[in-house]
């Protein structure tokens, strides 16, 4: 069996729906243009505030994907 190596980036992905959602249009804009996309992990949430409500979630993700070659 072959070993693996990955690489790491970080994203942060925004939505005014959900943290879920935030980290599915990072992913998804991630595996636009990147091949063999793992994993990820949350790093950090946070948001913004509009009249007493949530507005807007920021989450940051690394993603790790696998190495060619």
């Amino acid at each position: 069996m072959k070993d693996h190596v990955y690489k790491l980036i970080e994203l942060t992905g925004t939505s005014t729906t959900s943290i879920e959602d935030a980290v599915e249009k990072a992913v998804l804009r991630a595996h636009k243009t990147i091949k063999n996309l793992c994993w990820f992990q949350v790093v950090e949430s946070r948001g913004t505030i509009e009249k007493g409500k949530v507005h807007r979630w920021q989450v940051t993700i690394k993603v790790g994907f696998m190495v060619d070659g």
